[in-house]
C-alpha cells in the first residue's frame, strides 16, 4: 500500500517526521515542486486505443469501398479540387508546398527534442520510441497499399484514388505518403493534441491539394492510416500509465484549499488522504477516462437493453461527470440522508479528475459478521433509503459496498455516482428491489421484507415486486444469487404475505433482447448476400409474383386461412376441459403474431399454455395438454413424411427416389439416439428432458383415451394443419407457373418446417425459406420459380397473418384471456 507524506510548517515550528520507509518528504506548499519519479514507468493498454484502432480500420475500409463503388462521386470530387487548385498560380502553389513539406518534417524533430530534453526524460524516451515505431509501421502500410493499388487492384480503384501528375508523366500516389508517418509519430508520442502540430498538418494537406500531388481520397487515406496505425501501436505496446501519482493528487487538493499531508492508496482508484491541523480525513475517488472507456460497450449495451440502466458516464465529459456526482451528493445531503459529504472536486488534466469526500470511518455491509446485521441496522438502512425515495433520488447501485456502517453504528448510503435526481417511478422501484435483495442476502428474506414494510409501508414494497427479477439487479447481486437460487422466490412470498394485492407478474425491462438483435443483424446480412443475385437474375421473384395466376393464388389464400381453423381443432381436441371455441380460434390466429418475435415453436407453446391457464385450467394440466399435442404432432409429422415419401417413390414420373432418403434419415436418428444412450452425461441429459414426458404428458394422454371423440378431433386437426400448409405451397407453386407433384411438395414442406423449427430465428426466418427453396429444386424439380413460390407461401403464412394476429392477441389480452 503506497503512502506519500508531505511536511508542512505549523505555527509551532514542529515538523512531521521524515525519512520513514515508503514515505516521500516534500517541501512546503509554496513554492511546490513535484518530486522526481523513480523506477520504470508502468505501461497499460488503454481500451480507448483499441476502439480507435477498430474504428480507423472501418473508416479505411469504407473509404476504399467509396472509391470503388462511388467512382463518379470520387472522380467528380477530385475534378472539383483540381479545378479549384488551378485558380492558384502554379509558382505560388509550389513555394507553399515546399515550405509546408519542410515544416511537416521539422515538426517530429521539434517534438522529439522537447520530450528528450524535458523534465521527465525517461517518459520522453518512451514516447519518442513509440512514435518512431508507429511512423515506420505507417510508412510501411502506405507503401504496401500503394503497391497493391498500382499492381493488383482494379483499374477503377486506381483511377478513383489518383490523377495525372501536373508537371510530368505518371500519376499521383494512391496514399499521400508524407502525412501518414508524421501523423502516426505525433499521435503515438502524444504531441498531436498541441495546436501547432495540428496546424502544420492541416497546412501540409492543403498544400498537397493545391500542388495537385494529392487527391481528396488519397489525403483522407493518409490521415486515417496514420491515426489508425498509431492507435494500434499504442494498444500493442501499451502507454505509460496516465493516472496521476499521489504527489499530483496532493498538489491538486492544495490548489482547492485543502491541507493534505499523507496519501494512502486504498484501492485501484481510491485514496485515503489525511490532513494536518486537525482537519477531517478525506476519501478521494479518482475518475479515470480510460477506466470509463473500458466499460463503454457494457454500459452502452445495458443502457440500450434495459429501461432502468444508468446513462453511460463515458458519454459525458469529466467536468460534467464531476458536476453530476457532486449534485447528486448535495441533493442527498439536503434530503437528510447520511452519506459522505463532498469536500472538493478538481480536474487532473484531460483524462482524469478527482472527487474528495469527508472520510467516514466504518465498514461496509459485506464486511460485517452475521450477528452484527441487527434489526436496528436494517431499519436504519431503510430509513435512509426512504429519505432518498421521498426526494425522488435514485441510487442505482445499492450493493453491499454502498451500505456503510459507521463506527457509531449509523448507516450511510455511499456511492451515488450513478444516481439521478427526479428519477422515474420505475427506477425508484428498481432501487427498492435491489436493496431488498442486498439485505436479504445478509439477513434473510423474512427479516429484510419485515424491516422494509415497517419503515416504508407495504404499498411501496409491493409495488417493487414486478422488478424483483435478476436482470434488474446488479451483476454482483446476480452472482451472489447463484448460491441462493430460491431467495427471490422467498422474497416474493414474504412481500405477498405482507401485501396480498401486490402485482405478481414481472414487467418487461428489456428494450432490446440479444436474440432479437442477432436475428435482425443476421437477416440484414443474409439479405445483403442473398437478395442481389436473385433480383439481378432472370428468375426474378418479384416479376414472377406480379404475373402469378389469380385462381391458384385464391386457392392458396383459402388453404392458409383453413390452416388456422384446423389448428384450433387440433388444439381443442387434446384438452379434456371445455373451452370457448371462438377464443381458442383467436388464440391460434394470435400465434401468427407471436411466432414473429420468438424462435421455432416456442412462442406458440407459451401462448397456448397461457390461454389454458386463463381459461381456468391448472398450470400442470395446461402444460401436459400442450405437451400431448406436441408429442402427437411429432408422431403424425413423421408418419405423413413417410407416407408422402412412399407416394413419391411409387410415382413413375418422379425424378428422385425419396423413400431411401427418409429411411436413411430415420436410421441416422436411431444411430444418434443409440450413441446418446451409450454416453452417461448425454444419457442423463436426455432422461432429464424426457422426465416431464413420462410424469405429465403420458398421464394426460391416458385421460384423453377416455374421450375418443376429442382425441379423434385433435388428431384430425393436426393432420389437416399439415395438409392445408402443403396445399398452400402447392397452389403457390402452380400460381407461378410450375407444376410439381403434391407428394413432392408435401415432402419438401414437412422437411423444411422441421429444419426451420430448430432455427433460433423468429418464424424460422432464413432457414425455412432456404430449405423450402432448395427442396423444391432438388425434390420437386422446380428449376424456375422456386424462390417466387416460397416467397408467396411465406407471405401468406408468415407475414400477412401478423396484423390480424396482433389484433387477436390484443383483443384476448383485453378480455383477460391471455
Amino acid at each position: 500500500m503506497a503512502t506519500v507524506t508531505e511536511r508542512h510548517d505549523s505555527g509551532t515550528g514542529a515538523d512531521r517526521p521524515a525519512g520513514i520507509p515508503g514515505q516521500v518528504p516534500a517541501g512546503p506548499p509554496a513554492p511546490a515542486r513535484a518530486p522526481a519519479r523513480g523506477g520504470p514507468t508502468d505501461r497499460v493498454r488503454q481500451p480507448a486505443a483499441l476502439i480507435r484502432f477498430l474504428l480507423g480500420l472501418a473508416a479505411i475500409g469504407l473509404t476504399v469501398l467509396l472509391a470503388e463503388y462511388a467512382q463518379a462521386t470520387a472522380r467528380g470530387l477530385d475534378a472539383d479540387v483540381i479545378s479549384g487548385a488551378g485558380l492558384v498560380p502554379h509558382p505560388v502553389a509550389r513555394v507553399a508546398g515546399v515550405l509546408a513539406t519542410a515544416a511537416l518534417l521539422l515538426v517530429p524533430a521539434v517534438s522529439a527534442g522537447r520530450r528528450l530534453l524535458g523534465r521527465d526524460r525517461r517518459r520522453g524516451r518512451q514516447q519518442v520510441t513509440d512514435g518512431l515505431l508507429a511512423a515506420v509501421l505507417a510508412y510501411g502500410v502506405c507503401v504496401a497499399l500503394n503497391l497493391w493499388v498500382d499492381s493488383s487492384a482494379p483499374d477503377s480503384l486506381l483511377h478513383a484514388l489518383t490523377h495525372p501528375l501536373p508537371d510530368g508523366p505518371g500519376r499521383t500516389e494512391p496514399v499521400y505518403g508524407y502525412l501518414a508517418p508524421v501523423l502516426a509519430f505525433l499521435t503515438a508520442s502524444g504531441a498531436r493534441d498541441r495546436h501547432r502540430p495540428r496546424m502544420v498538418l492541416a497546412v501540409s494537406g492543403v498544400a498537397g491539394l493545391l500542388t495537385q500531388y494529392a487527391g481528396p481520397l488519397s489525403l483522407l487515406l493518409a490521415l486515417l492510416i496514420g491515426a489508425t496505425v498509431a492507435h494500434g501501436t499504442l494498444y500493442a505496446v501499451g502507454v505509460p500509465d496516465p493516472r496521476p501519482r499521489p504527489e499530483a493528487l496532493m498538489r491538486s487538493l492544495r490548489a482547492v484549499g485543502l491541507r493534505p499531508c499523507t496519501v494512502t492508496q486504498d484501492g485501484p482508484d481510491r485514496y485515503l488522504v489525511r490532513q494536518d491541523n486537525g482537519r477531517p480525513d478525506l476519501d478521494v475517488l479518482l475518475l479515470d477516462r480510460q477506466a470509463l472507456v473500458a466499460a463503454l460497450f457494457q454500459r452502452v449495451w445495458r443502457r440500450l437493453r434495459l429501461r432502468t440502466a444508468p446513462h453511460p458516464r463515458v458519454l459525458r465529459s469529466l467536468r460534467t461527470g464531476l458536476e453530476h456526482e457532486a449534485l447528486v451528493s448535495y441533493a442527498a445531503v439536503a434530503a437528510g440522508v447520511r452519506t459522505r459529504k463532498v469536500a472538493a472536486s478538481a480536474e487532473l488534466g484531460p483524462d482524469a479528475a478527482l472527487v474528495a469526500y469527508e472520510h467516514v470511518p466504518g465498514r461496509t455491509l459485506d464486511l460485517l459478521a452475521d450477528e452484527e446485521v441487527t434489526d436496528a441496522l436494517l431499519a436504519d438502512a431503510w430509513t435512509q433509503f426512504g429519505l432518498l425515495q421521498t426526494r425522488e433520488i435514485s441510487h442505482r447501485a445499492l450493493v453491499p459496498e454502498a451500505v456503510l456502517i459507521a463506527e457509531d453504528g449509523a448507516v450511510h448510503l455511499v456511492g451515488l455516482a450513478d444516481g439521478d435526481i427526479a428519477a422515474s417511478e420505475l427506477v425508484l422501484q428498481a432501487d427498492t428491489a435491489q436493496l431488498l435483495t442486498t439485505l436479504a442476502l445478509r439477513a434473510g428474506a423474512e427479516r429484510a421484507v419485515r424491516s422494509a414494510v415497517a419503515v416504508l409501508g407495504s404499498d411501496p414494497v409491493g409495488a417493487a415486486l414486478p422488478l424483483l427479477q435478476p436482470i434488474a439487479l446488479a451483476r454482483c447481486t446476480r452472482t451472489a444469487l447463484k448460491e441462493q437460487p430460491e431467495l427471490l422466490d422467498a422474497i416474493r412470498a414474504e412481500v405477498l404475505r405482507a401485501r396480498p394485492q401486490a402485482p405478481v407478474g414481472p414487467i418487461r425491462l428489456e428494450r432490446l433482447r440479444p436474440r432479437t438483435l442477432v436475428a435482425v443483424v443476421g437477416g440484414v446480412v443474409a439479405g445483403c448476400l442473398l437478395l442481389p443475385p436473385f433480383f439481378s437474375s432472370d428468375d426474378n421473384p418479384i416479376t414472377t409474383l406480379v404475373g402469378a395466376d389469380p385462381g391458384w393464388m385464391t386457392l392458396a389464400v383459402l388453404a392458409a386461412t383453413a390452416s388456422h381453423l384446423a389448428a384450433t381443432m387440433g388444439f381443442v381436441g387434446f384438452v379434456p376441459e371445455r373451452l370457448n371455441l371462438w377464443h381458442a380460434t383467436l388464440a391460434q390466429v394470435a400465434g401468427s403474431f407471436v411466432k414473429i418475435v420468438s424462435p421455432g415453436g416456442v412462442g406458440g407453446v407459451a401462448l397456448n399454455t397461457r390461454f389454458l391457464q386463463r381459461s381456468g385450467i391448472p398450470t400442470a394440466q395446461a402444460l401436459s395438454s400442450v405437451g400431448v399435442g406436441q408429442l402427437l404432432g411429432l408422431v403424425l409429422h413423421l408418419l405423413q413424411l413417410g407416407a408422402f415419401a412412399s407416394l413419391m417413390n411409387q410415382n413413375p414420373g418422379s425424378e428422385m427416389n425419396a423413400l431411401p432418403i427418409v429411411v436413411g434419415g430415420l436410421a441416422g436418428a436411431a444411430v444418434l439416439l443409440s450413441v446418446v444412450a451409450a454416453v452417461a452425461p448425454a444419457r442423463r441429459w436426455l432422461v432429464a428432458r424426457l422426465r416431464p414426458l413420462t410424469s405429465e404428458v403420458l398421464p394426460r394422454l391416458l385421460d384423453l383415451l377416455r374421450s375418443p371423440g376429442r382425441l379423434a378431433a385433435g388428431i384430425t386437426g393436426q393432420l389437416l394443419v399439415s395438409l392445408c400448409l402443403v396445399a398452400c405451397l402447392y397452389c403457390c407453386a402452380h400460381a407461378v407457373g410450375a407444376e410439381p407433384g403434391f407428394a413432392a411438395v408435401a415432402v419438401v414442406l414437412l422437411v423444411g418446417n422441421a429444419v426451420g423449427s430448430a432455427a433460433p430465428t423468429p418464424g424460422g426466418a432464413g432457414v425455412t425459406d432456404g430449405a423450402l427453396s432448395f427442396g423444391l429444386v432438388a425434390t420437386a424439380g422446380m428449376t424456375e420459380g422456386s424462390i417466387a413460390a416460397v416467397a408467396l407461401y411465406r407471405l401468406l403464412t408468415l407475414l400477412l397473418p401478423v396484423l390480424p394476429g396482433w389484433a387477436a392477441f390484443a383483443w384476448l389480452q383485453r378480455r383477460k384471456a391471455l
